[in-house]
């Protein structure tokens, strides 16, 4: 009785220990489907990420803008962005063709490679084309030919004038200014008065850092046409 008894209780102990191995066996094989479905899922999404981040790439730019500080108040604001849309005051236009005249007419070989690279900032591209060819050392007529025996010239703008065409467009102007040429540093300086007719616009500004810096508002010069002036009762030369 007792060897059956035993011979029992072994069996009943077997069974429940191989039903154990079974539910441990059956728990690690569902943690593993878990397991599998969470990286599964991770992966999905890491997937759709990067599609999303593909998407999305083209339309990232980068806006520069200014920060304003007022002196008197300390307020601060953001100066909005011009993207060549609106039209321009005269005012500012008489700024520009101001600037211009006086950086792209005058000659100094300590600011030549300077003055060459910023008035290319404000040209039209077939203006930029003459502009190259005008200061090619092939050329007689180049600056730095005529003015490789260490001359100089200074430009000074006497006055800016707007006209309006039939059409009713107001992109010509004239600028009367005075260049002063000096042989050297302790030459005298020979003044000449000339007459420059201008056709210009505005466009979108240039992407470009160093050309947006000179040129935030995209002015354009697409003509220029600069002649002597010949003043009554004077000669187009003096010398002071």
């Amino acid at each position: 009785m007792k060897a059956l008894l035993g011979e029992s209780s072994l069996d009943n102990y077997l069974h429940e220990a191989a039903s154990w191995d079974h539910d441990r066996l059956a728990q690690a094989r569902r943690t593993a489907k878990v397991a599998w479905r969470v990286a599964g899922a991770g992966w999905v999404c890491a997937l759709m990420g990067g599609a999303t981040l593909l998407v999305l790439m083209p339309l990232k730019t980068v806006e520069p803008f200014v920060v304003r500080v007022e002196k008197g108040t300390g307020m601060v604001d953001v100066v909005p962005v011009y993207v060549g849309t609106a039209s321009m005051d005269q005012a500012v236009s008489r700024y520009f063709l101001t600037h211009y005249i006086s950086i792209c007419e005058r000659f100094n070989f300590a600011t030549a490679e300077s003055d060459y690279e910023e008035c290319g900032a404000f040209h039209s591209p077939r203006r930029n084309q003459a502009w190259s060819a005008l200061w090619n050392r092939n050329n007689p007529a180049s600056p730095l030919n005529v003015h490789k025996d260490g001359s100089s010239v200074r430009a000074e703008v006497e006055s800016v004038s707007f006209f309006q065409r039939g059409n009713g467009l107001t992109d010509l102007a004239q600028v009367r200014y005075v260049k002063a040429e000096r042989q050297g540093a302790d030459g005298e300086e020979r003044t000449t008065h000339w007459i420059a007719t201008v056709q210009y616009t505005y466009s979108a500004p240039s992407k470009d850092p160093t050309v947006r810096r000179w040129n935030p508002l995209g002015f354009r010069i697409l003509e220029l046409v600069c002649e002597p002036e010949v003043l009554v009762g004077t000669t187009t030369a003096t010398t002071r």
